[in-house]
């Protein structure tokens, strides 16, 4: 029997595992693994809006952050949106992350939830968190932060690609979140020839980090960037 997209992704979810070295400092957050509840709730989020055969674009982020992602399993998701917006609880966690109020904020203004996922699918070019270990603690990292980081992940990346791809998405066009994963996904793309099109915009955190002022303008850039798309 024919899976839906999102039992594919489910079953994508499920199996992904990250076993390469990587530099010292530096590890991989895997909430799969992490907490029992994380496979729940994600599962659900694929079978409400993604429960259906129909084509989409990507949208591909950089890493998921620790409280995104890296707790509910669904990119850009903390708990706080999952159960405002989406209408699924979390009860063993609850997080906040700015990334996520922003891409909420333009899942709004593009119809909702329902309307949204309809047509794009959201992932990270590196699926999984990384966190850098510090006396401080523990900090978010980006995969292209390091240069052994980077090629230490860096085939685990291109076979993802080719995983996401596998699903039945439009390569078409592809929407890249952050100007610098955009430089290693264009890389990454010249070689593989995964997409035709390759449309750049402002990450979510730099944009409620440094240009709060003008997030209106932002959100609108990515209204008029998606809608052409469809």
């Amino acid at each position: 029997m024919k899976k839906t997209f999102g039992e594919k992704v489910v079953a994508f979810n499920k199996k992904l595992k990250f076993s390469g070295n990587l530099p010292e400092g530096f590890e991989v957050m895997n909430p799969f693994f992490d907490n029992p509840e994380t496979i729940k709730v994600m599962s659900k989020f694929y079978q409400k809006f993604y429960n259906d055969y129909h084509q989409r674009k990507f949208v591909i982020g950089i890493n998921p952050s620790r409280h995104g992602a890296g707790v509910t399993g669904i990119p850009f998701t903390d708990t706080k949106r999952l159960e405002t917006m989406c209408g699924i609880e979390m009860k063993t966690a609850h997080t906040h992350e700015i990334s996520s109020v922003f891409f909420y904020d333009v899942i709004e203004n593009f119809g909702g939830s329902e309307i949204f996922y309809k047509k794009f699918y959201i992932n990270s070019l590196f699926p999984l968190a990384i966190i850098r270990k510090t006396l401080k603690g523990n900090l978010n990292a980006n995969y292209y932060d390091d240069k052994d980081l980077f090629d230490a992940v860096k085939p685990f990346m291109i076979q993802s690609l080719k995983d996401h791809i596998d699903l039945g998405l439009d390569t078409s066009e592809v929407f890249i979140l952050g100007k610098k994963n955009a430089t290693f996904i264009g890389k990454i793309n010249s070689q593989e020839k995964f997409f035709e099109k390759m449309t750049v915009l402002e990450h979510p955190r730099y944009i409620q980090q440094y240009k709060i002022k003008e997030k209106q303008l932002y959100i609108d850039k990515y209204l008029i960037a998606l809608n052409k798309a469809i």
